[in-house]
């Protein structure tokens, strides 16, 4: 094995839980031995075959009624595309549909993440409709332009946020290209959550907006989590455990780990992710 498939090794494994819905509950677990709950995510995405749709749908359910087995704190996170967004909206909005009412059942909260801005339209359409259930939130990306109009939104409709900087490349008549300007705006965002938002979650690895979040919770007293990768800078998020403070990991797991890994090193400032992963790493 070479140097460079030994840190990509390396960097999975504390990415990512494992290839099982077992790998990613035991890493829930030990997370919850701490103090901090899980997020818990099927990898894969943009799925465009019925047979790979149906097997993330099967694997979700199988994933809540683990959940709920192993009595976990855990919320859990898809992609539409892996419930065959890319096959119809309409395909999509039935098997998030048949997820979140299995979900409620079980008294476990489902997100959605965000993915590229082709499909923002549509995740937000379904999301809304789902917005009376009660157990949905959203993630919203401070990288694309749309997002502070896309969370007065869903803050009007009574929808849980998860603000994120975000991951895709995008070209620049839609979304932020520099790392500078993405930031600058997910603190614009963050500000707004914090005057008008009822519940959301704060996700970032950036000391400087957590810090300024902490602050700003101070001062308005929102129901607010902290959230951050598995992986990535866990020991400040450990400290805000200790603190007292509502806070969440997100967990991975599944085969289909190159698309998600690749994303973690292209992002800008991937020298410094990489770093963090292997220097700072508190193993949880």
């Amino acid at each position: 094995m070479g140097a460079a498939d030994a840190v990509e090794k390396l960097l999975v494994g504390r990415w990512i839980a494992g290839d099982s819905i077992d790998d990613a509950i035991a890493r829930a677990k030990k997370l919850n031995a701490r103090g901090i709950a899980a997020i818990i995510n099927y990898l894969g995405e943009e799925f465009t075959q019925k047979q790979d749709v149906d097997n993330a749908v099967g694997t979700y359910l199988s994933l809540i009624g683990e959940i709920k087995e192993n009595e976990v704190r855990a919320d859990v996170s898809l992609k539409l595309t892996q419930l065959g967004l890319w096959m119809s909206e309409k395909t999509a909005a039935k098997n998030y549909s048949e997820i979140v009412s299995f979900a409620k059942r079980h008294g476990i909260f489902v997100w959605i993440d965000m993915e590229t801005s082709r499909d923002v339209d549509a995740t937000i359409r379904i999301y809304k409709k789902h917005i009376a259930k009660g157990n949905v939130g959203i993630t919203i990306q401070s990288a694309l332009k749309r997002s502070g109009r896309d969370i007065e939104g869903i803050v009007a409709a009574g929808g849980v946020v998860r603000l994120v900087k975000g991951a895709y490349p995008e070209p620049a008549s839609v979304g932020y290209t520099t790392r500078s300007a993405v930031t600058r705006n997910y603190e614009t965002l963050m500000s707004y959550l914090f005057r008008h938002g009822r519940r959301f979650v704060i996700a970032t690895h950036d000391k400087r907006m957590l810090d300024r979040a902490v602050k700003l919770d101070a001062q308005y007293s929102r129901d607010v989590e902290y959230a951050m990768l598995s992986g990535v800078r866990n020991n400040l998020l450990l400290r805000m455990a200790q603190e007292g403070r509502n806070v969440r990991i997100y967990v991975p797991f599944g085969s289909r780990w190159v698309g998600y890994s690749y994303r973690r090193l292209r992002e800008a400032s991937n020298a410094k992710l990489v770093l963090r992963s292997l220097l700072e790493y508190e193993k949880v």
